[in-house]
């Protein structure tokens, strides 16, 4: 036995250090970006260029769920779902291939490339880098973005992606350098150079090339050409032509500057632009373990970067998951200590409290071996709803049958009976309760069938949390029937008295007269149930529901949306401004924020849009450390609304995460307008907004940004091109040159690569009127301004495209507050069916987190009345009696009146997680109700007097009920009461529970006598 148990806790030891903790599950869906770069193009380009040919050849792959995608100003992103169960690898294959066919077809030099090998849980750690004041380079000038992003790029990003379990370390912020060749359009008329030659000549003369080699005596030498540039003097002294002798250098047309490119994204820290890195797990890896690796080699890089640079973490996945798990650690010793109370008050032995006890740690050891074969990780749901209560039931009804056998053979025998005799009494005593225990458990884990299945995020979410428990409970009675019928023979060694204690003999002398009297008034009895069950039944349904409680993370998300047209620049400002009000909040300890499109476009937001995150002190730090968040987020709230140019939506950096790559919507609720033309979309969708906003409960609602941005077209004159002897191409090339920037080559640094760019200064590019009169080349070697060839206007152009399923669609997105999320969607279909009349062709269409609320609503409203048909079943086979079966049935509406009463009296709405709570208490009510009436039956068909049978069947049985019935809610009690990070996702399960086995236990205790009475009265003794 000794060697079985130190098998067990090896193993067990060794499995929790293999298995993976997280704060939550991922409950990402199996999905592959498409992204593709196409510098220059319209959103409208974008989606007929790139976007739809990549829908098109996406579709009809295998297993595909659907499609959605954005076509923006120079990016298109398409993102593949697939059914759940997909090998994601597999998913990637699919698409590799399907991407490989149609290269040809898209715009040349354009490359779809699939995103990371991430989920919506990968973003484990941010970071940023930044100069402390006075930091000086070692040719004395400060530190800029430029420099910055130099050591991001080429010293602690290759660092971090070394690191084991990281797929991609993405950038926000800072400039590429680049090396920039700035022509002066007088000076290339002066020396007659074109912007094409000058860019031409840079190609030509900025390579090195190998010539093989020669053998001179008996000797190889290598023979090679250099002629790589690698300094802007080597860039300046390029020979472009030669005008009577004398040659022209790119210096004597064009100034030679380190410049920035034409970036996309940026990043803030404390109000001050700085570099921000995004570090993503490879998906199935053990993020608490990977995080910590990371934070580790970025302490490391830290002392190898140059004097006055820092590269801090700002945001570190660890710190959630530590404070989630000490929260479950919290519940789950707590209970464990209540239960252990409870058992040595109930049995009055402490060898006996402290055997059952022991199966708490050793059934947990046995789960982690479980869990990890199994390849579930350590979270709030998977170990929400272990209870050791539940643990321990088989254990006890073994432990007391053999203390009660064991004193009455030490009272036959006259004495302390040998280990021999005490074995096989103990063996009897376990035998006698093998069928009652063993029941118990298949219940229990039937009850829990249902959560099995659960699909997509709402699978993800409580499949684990099932597998959980049944693994636990599996385990405990497996060791109930072996360790524990062993442990009481070996270890109850001395005199065994069955003693009761002062707590059941008090019950049981305030349980008689009430029994007494419910047997008596059983009718009345009865309609009371009947009346407290309808009363229930009618509050739930008239109950708020919601998918699962929000988790709070402790930090918050703030979305900060600018006017659509919003340069980037002008955004990195009001940033700035936006990030100092709020670092005046006592409570907040760092401010960050990542504007725009990352390198890597797993997120692509438009420059005018800011995710700025918040990271709290520890509460022991605030002034006012009782105040809650949510007053916290309205006194933020009403600050930064002071703040000219900026809207807000509220959030939290998971949830923010998950909500937009599962749904691809950021908020609670997503009202999706489909149809085909995008003005009419737009004022269906501002309809939609308009009755939205007026709905008590909502907040942050507004618009997805589709608005029209302004546009700068340089549209060709074709008769007049065709005069001068020009073709489109040409003239559209030489613009993209000029403003947008031509590659020429690139710049070696050792290992370090950066672009020569020839480009337009700064003060040309941004003047409309210098652009028209831009000299334009002729074939004859003359020249034409600008103008003169295309119409230069400023129009209007769609700001993004959205599409799902090939059908483009406008989003309006509301977050809820103050109320529940289900009936605010309800009265919000009401409404807007009432106020809003589609054209035709057009509809509308709930998403966000309501749309796992629906689908895991209809899932369980089938499958739970199956689960309970199958609890009857059981019933029916244990005791050969439909009618006792359906008695004990009725402990199921009677314990649902607890648990909504439970409910009610703490102000929660029905969620997932609390019907988990109703699922795991129509198991514990049945099986209450099995262990009184088996008892009861079983005296009266042996003694013949059904009213005798009920009172002492229900007065033996009231200890093993109240016992069951304690050390399950007492399990729950710390869970219901906690407030540490992530408790909110288990309190509704627990309050749940706890309510429940208290209207159970009272009911069963009165309720369930009376009606056996009623049913067998006029029965004759079998």
């Amino acid at each position: 036995m000794l060697s079985l148990i130190l098998l067990i806790i090896g193993l067990g030891v060794w499995s929790y250090q293999k298995l993976p903790i997280d704060a939550v599950p991922d409950i990402t869906n199996v999905q592959v970006q498409i992204n593709t770069k196409a510098p220059g193009y319209s959103p409208l380009e974008a989606e007929q260029r790139i976007t739809y040919p990549v829908e098109r050849a996406i579709a009809g792959l295998p297993n595909l769920d659907y499609t959605r995608s954005i076509s923006r100003y120079g990016l298109s992103q398409v993102t593949v779902i697939f059914e759940e169960g997909t090998d994601l690898y597999f998913a990637r294959n699919l698409i590799n291939n399907r991407l490989a066919v149609i290269k040809g077809s898209l715009p040349a030099g354009l490359e779809p490339e699939m995103g990371p090998i991430a989920t919506g849980l990968g973003e484990i750690l941010m970071y940023t880098v930044t100069a402390e004041p006075g930091a000086k380079q070692d040719d004395g000038s400060p530190y800029n973005a430029t420099e910055l992003r130099v050591i991001q790029d080429w010293v602690i990003k290759p660092r971090l992606e070394r690191v084991k379990g990281i797929t991609e370390v993405n950038t926000n912020g800072g400039f590429d350098k680049q090396y920039h060749v700035q022509p002066d359009p007088t000076k290339l008329l002066n020396f007659s150079v074109s912007l094409s030659e000058l860019k031409q000549t840079l190609m030509q003369n900025n390579d090195n090339r190998g010539a093989g080699y020669i053998e001179r005596f008996g000797e190889q030498i290598l023979v090679r050409s250099p002629g790589q540039l690698k300094t802007i003097d080597d860039i300046r002294h390029v020979v472009v032509k030669n005008i009577n002798d004398r040659p022209v250098l790119v210096q004597d047309v064009a100034d030679v500057v380190i410049g920035k490119p034409l970036r996309s994204g940026a990043g803030t820290r404390d109000g001050k632009e700085a570099v921000v890195g995004t570090v993503m797990m490879l998906v199935g890896e053990n993020s608490r373990a990977v995080s910590e690796r990371v934070a580790k080699e970025l302490e490391s890089i830290q002392s190898s970067l140059p004097e006055g640079v820092i590269a801090e973490a700002v945001y570190n996945r660890t710190t959630l998951v530590d404070k989630a798990i000490k929260t479950v650690q919290k519940n789950l010793l707590e209970g464990a200590l209540l239960v252990i109370v409870v058992l040595f008050l109930l049995l009055g032995n402490i060898r006996a409290a402290l055997i059952t006890a022991a199966v708490i740690p050793l059934a947990m050891m046995a789960t982690f071996t479980g869990m990890v074969q199994a390849g579930i990780s350590a979270n709030l749901m998977s170990l929400g709803a272990l209870d050791f209560g539940l643990i321990v039931d088989g254990a006890v009804i073994v432990v007391e049958n053999a203390i009660r056998r064991l004193s009455i053979a030490q009272r036959q025998a006259g004495g302390i009976l040998p280990l021999k005799d005490r074995l096989q009494v103990v063996f009897e005593a376990t035998n006698e309760v093998i069928r009652p225990s063993l029941f118990g458990v298949a219940i229990i884990t039937v009850v829990y069938i249902p959560l099995f299945s659960l699909t997509g995020v709402e699978g993800k979410m409580f499949e684990p949390m099932a597998a959980t428990v049944i693994i636990a409970l599996v385990s405990a009675m497996i060791f109930t029937l072996t360790i524990v019928p062993a442990a009481v023979a070996t270890f109850m060694g001395g005199s065994v008295r069955e003693k009761e204690s002062l707590i059941i003999s008090g019950a049981k002398w305030l349980y008689r007269p009430v029994l007494l009297l419910s047997l008596k008034l059983r009718w009345v009895v009865l309609l009371v149930a009947a009346i407290l069950v309808t009363v229930s039944i009618n509050m739930a349904s008239k109950m708020g529901s919601e998918f699962i409680p929000q988790l709070n993370e402790g930090d918050i998300a703030l979305h900060a949306l600018r006017s659509i047209g919003t340069s980037l620049e002008q955004s990195i400002k009001m940033q700035g401004l936006l990030e100092k009000r709020l670092k005046e909040f006592p409570q907040v300890d760092k401010v960050f924020a990542k504007l725009g499109t990352p390198e890597v476009a797993t997120d692509p937001m438009p420059p005018n849009v800011a995710d700025t995150f918040l990271i709290l002190k520890p509460r022991s730090e605030w002034p006012q450390p009782e105040l809650p968040k949510s007053e916290l987020l309205a006194q933020i709230e009403a600050v930064v609304k002071q703040l000219p140019g900026n809207n807000y939506e509220f959030t939290q950096p998971i949830e923010m995460r998950f909500n937009e790559l599962i749904s691809g919507v950021r908020a609670d609720l997503g009202i999706k307008v489909y149809g085909d033309d995008l003005d009419l979309l737009k004022q269906n969708a501002e309809a939609v907004l308009a009755v939205v906003q007026q709905i008590p409960g909502s907040a942050d609602a507004r618009l997805e940004q589709v608005d029209d941005m302004p546009m700068l077209t340089v549209e060709p004159k074709r008769m007049a091109m065709s005069r001068y002897g020009l073709n489109v191409d040409d003239l559209q090339n030489m613009v993209s040159t000029a403003v947008g920037g031509g590659m020429a080559g690139l710049i070696y640094d050792g290992d370090r690569r950066f672009n020569l760019v020839v480009r337009l200064p700064e003060k040309i590019r941004e003047d409309i009127e210098a652009l028209s009169v831009l000299p334009v080349s002729l074939p004859d070697g003359n020249y034409v301004p600008l103008s003169e060839v295309a119409k230069v206007e400023l129009t209007q152009a769609p700001s993004q495209i959205s599409r799902e399923n090939a059908k483009r669609r406008v989003v309006v997105t509301s977050n809820v507050r103050g109320r529940d999320l289900g009936s605010f969607v309800e009265e919000a279909q009401q409404q807007i069916a009432e106020q809003v009349e589609l054209p035709a062709g057009y509809w509308v269409e709930y998403g966000g987190t309501y749309e796992q609320l629906q689908s895991a609503s209809q899932r369980l409203s089938i499958v739970v009345p199956v689960t309970l048909l199958i609890i009857m079943g059981l019933l029916v086979t244990v005791l050969g009696s439909f009618r006792d079966a359906a008695i004990i049935f009725t402990g199921v509406p009677l314990a649902l009146t607890g648990g909504v009463m439970a409910l009610l009296l703490r102000d929660m709405p029905l969620s997932i997680s609390a019907g988990v709570g109703f699922i795991a208490l129509s198991g514990i009510a049945v099986l209450n109700g099995l262990v009184m009436l088996a008892f009861i039956r079983d005296y009266w068909h042996s003694h013949g007097d059904l009213h005798k049978a009920i009172v002492e069947g229900a007065m033996t049985r009231l200890r093993p009920v109240l016992m069951t019935a304690l050390v399950a809610s007492l399990g729950f009690v710390p869970m219901a009461l906690n407030t540490g990070t992530g408790a909110e996702v288990q309190r509704p399960l627990a309050t749940v529970v706890i309510g429940g086995i208290i209207s159970s236990t009272l009911l069963t205790l009165v309720v369930l006598p009376a009606l056996y009475k009623l049913i067998h009265s006029r029965d004759k003794k079998s």
